[in-house]
């Protein structure tokens, strides 16, 4: 086992299938212990704390579109191991697609709730927690999209949701600094990551469109994230990082 994260307790939403795991799993390996959270797959993160150990790894069935779900992360986290030293907001959905006038209202809250308002909740218990139990240290990660820089078409919330993301990572980072609180906020931009999601008619139409041939692998966010949650990426700060196989290079 390697030690990049060797001591450090992180949050990672979503962090029981796709992407999120990948990222738990590349924690795992590096010494970190994780705390990952899922609203429905309850299944799934009980097959994540299996597979970790219980020893290094909680599962907790959030909303995190709620403050109360927050809380309840947040509490259980401090609760079994003590403080908080990084939050991954990985959780996401992609919401209806189509025109923007045939969106309704509650289609678009949806997205937002999930991919933005929680992203905001979930910074501002992080630093209330890193600040009581960590000295006010730590590294935050919004995992956003390639979509948070280019609009997709046909996806008019999901892309307002990643660039609010984007832009919410900046201002987080630049208030933090200037108030001289050692609390790092960065944002990652998978391209097409090779998950359960992606629909197995389309993959050879988007292979196709990948400049380097291939769709990405989760543990290849993992990697990113480990960086950006050790103490190597202590100078990164309201950066982004897009890993996209050069789609939009």
């Amino acid at each position: 086992m390697a030690d990049r994260l060797k001591g450090k307790v992180a949050i990672i939403t979503g962090g029981v299938a796709g992407i999120g795991l990948g990222i738990a799993e590349c924690y795992v390996r590096e010494g970190a212990k994780v705390v990952v959270t899922a609203n429905h797959n309850v299944d799934g993160g009980k097959a994540a704390v299996e597979k970790f150990g219980n020893d290094v790894s909680l599962f907790v069935q959030m909303d995190v579109a709620t403050e109360e779900g927050w809380q309840k992360v947040i509490d259980a986290t401090l609760e079994k191991f003590g403080k908080l030293d990084i939050l991954v907001n990985n959780a996401g959905i992609g919401g209806v697609n189509g025109a923007i006038e045939d969106l309704s209202l509650a289609d678009w809250q949806s997205v937002i709730d999930v991919n933005l308002t929680a992203n905001f909740l979930g910074e501002k218990v992080a630093i209330k927690a890193m600040k009581e139990t960590n000295d006010a240290k730590g590294s935050i990660i919004n995992v956003s999209s390639v979509a948070g820089l280019v609009g997709l078409p046909f996806a008019p919330a999901y892309s307002a949701s990643k660039g609010g993301s984007r832009m919410l990572t900046h201002a987080t980072a630049l208030n933090l600094a200037q108030r001289h609180v050692d609390i790092r906020v960065n944002s990652v931009h998978p391209g097409w990551i090779d998950t359960s999601i992606v629909p197995a008619a389309a993959k050879e139409q988007i292979i196709k469109s990948i400049p380097v041939g291939h769709m990405g692998k989760p543990e290849d966010i993992g990697e990113v994230c480990v960086y950006l949650g050790s103490d190597e990426s202590h100078f990164a700060n309201g950066a982004e990082f897009t890993v996209d196989g050069g789609q939009r290079a």
